[in-house]
């Protein structure tokens, strides 16, 4: 059997570090075709790559590409180099396997990035089937043109990516039995994907040119299998994070996972990224409260009724303020994340959001304040930002990154209005200043330790902020 080597290349760990779902379910999916062995670059950064390629000689070897830069304008961290430098270019001393690159990060400049590394092939978009189809080819000499998602170093792309399969036919992911989850138990999560597909249109995202435009849904019942399944073997110590774009899309879906895991009384530690306010409700907060949710992140980008509308959000200021509303009455710890900068953001608009989070916003939840938004080819921003003549045809998007400001709020501009919004409130912080001081990590691990405290780690780190500021320490 031929052998396969996955390489998770993300080594960032702030806020947190991520399991690498992506290739486990890549690993999963080819079980009993390929012998397949994953190594993991979030702790170990390429050092022993080398060792391990030596020891397991693949004939192909796979990198996932989680992100390209770190969508915050006033760092210019630029992904990919580091990709280059600590795994492809040292492992290309080891071996003259084909270098097969893949994941969300390569999917949205997959020419680019395929000459910028000199890989051999890539995979934009879902990887399963495609990958499969292009390892049997190689493996008997034939040629590799038009299949699907498949990029090859000379020859045409795809013109159109496709999203295959009934995802209740993929096997689980098994995280922790493909790699050594005991490093992400203290800060990270275990990784759960409810559906794949976006049917939302707002303006910036690049989800739908990942997954697709069309929702494939998960059984809740086999959700609920993986989850069990997974704390049986981790215990009470793992978080589970569900990581779809928005938990709560399409209407329902979310209301049956959780009354699943209610029927079943499965105790386990959950949280949410992405609570989409357009489909919030009492049922909703409740079955959440029941099934054990100790998190949830809400994305509204805005709370101006100009905005949300350009953003092509969807929902309307009344499901922000109803989600903010429901979120207080259940006592959720939130983080809040909002984007500033789109088009028709101005003063007006930026106090607007302002008031809202002074307003409805909980002082011990964790607001994140961003400006500009990454222009992504393929994306509605795009057409705006050439309609404006913010770039043109002829742009390189991919490096350096290119955010888009509106007229009215520039970069220089927008910055000064979030430094001055988050320094009069302890709950926000600007996009650039994300990562509290080691000093006071280190003294609210000590006191999550020594007090048996619970509660997420941004409201034990809140409260060590308005003491710090009362004592001059901040």
């Amino acid at each position: 059997m031929k052998k396969l080597l996955l390489v998770n290349t993300n080594a960032e760990k702030s806020p947190y570090p991520i399991p690498p779902l992506g290739i486990c379910l890549i690993a999963s999916f080819l079980n009993g075709h390929y012998d397949v062995k994953i190594y993991d670059g979030m702790f170990d950064e390429g050092r022993s790559l080398g060792s391990v390629i030596h020891s397991y000689n693949p004939d192909f070897i796979g990198f996932s590409i989680r992100n390209v830069d770190e969508v915050v304008p006033e760092r210019s961290t630029f992904f990919i180099q580091g990709v280059y430098r600590n795994f492809i270019e040292p492992a290309r001393k080891f071996t003259t396997a084909p270098f097969i690159l893949g994941g969300s990060g390569y999917t949205i400049f997959p020419r680019e990035i395929l000459d910028y590394t000199g890989a051999d092939y890539g995979i934009a978009g879902e990887g399963e089937e495609p990958l499969l189809i292009l390892l049997q080819k190689l493996e008997r000499g034939e040629t590799v043109t038009r299949i699907p998602n498949v990029y090859a170093r000379k020859g045409e792309g795809p013109r159109k990516l496709r999203a295959e399969g009934d995802y209740n036919l993929r096997p689980y992911s098994e995280i922790d039995l493909k790699l050594d989850f005991n490093p992400y138990t203290d800060r990270g999560v275990y990784s759960i994907q409810t559906k794949r597909g976006c049917a939302l249109r707002c303006l910036y995202c690049s989800y739908p040119l990942l997954e697709g435009r069309q929702y494939r849904l998960r059984a809740p019942q086999a959700i609920v299998n993986e989850i069990e399944e997974a704390s049986e073997r981790l215990g009470e110590s793992v978080t589970f994070e569900f990581v779809d774009s928005t938990f709560n899309e399409p209407k329902g879906h979310a209301e049956e996972i959780c009354k699943e895991l209610i029927r079943r009384k499965i105790r386990v530690r959950l949280r949410t990224m992405g609570v989409n306010p357009r489909n919030t409700s009492k049922e909703l907060f409740g079955l959440m409260t029941e099934a054990g949710f100790a998190q949830i992140d809400v994305t509204p980008d805005s709370a101006s009724v100009t905005v949300i509308k350009n953003l092509l959000k969807g929902f309307t200021i009344d499901d922000i303020r109803r989600t903010a509303m429901l979120i207080r009455e259940f006592n959720f710890p939130s983080m809040w994340f909002f984007l500033f900068g789109g088009p028709g953001e101005n003063r007006g608009t930026f106090n607007e959001t302002l008031n809202f989070i002074d307003n409805f916003i909980n002082p011990n939840d964790l607001v994140y304040m961003s400006g500009g938004l990454r222009i992504y080819p393929g994306t509605p921003l795009f057409d705006v930002a050439l309609k404006e003549g913010f770039i043109s045809d002829s742009d390189n998007l991919f490096k350096p990154s290119v955010f888009y400001f509106s007229k009215e709020s520039p970069q220089a501009v927008l910055r000064d209005w979030i430094t001055e919004a988050c320094r009069d409130r302890l709950n926000c912080l600007p996009s650039y200043e994300t990562n509290a001081p080691a000093e006071m990590l280190r003294e609210a691990v000590s006191t999550r330790s020594n007090q048996g405290l619970t509660e997420p780690m941004f409201r034990t780190l809140l409260r060590l902020r308005r003491e710090w500021k009362i004592s001059g320490k901040l």
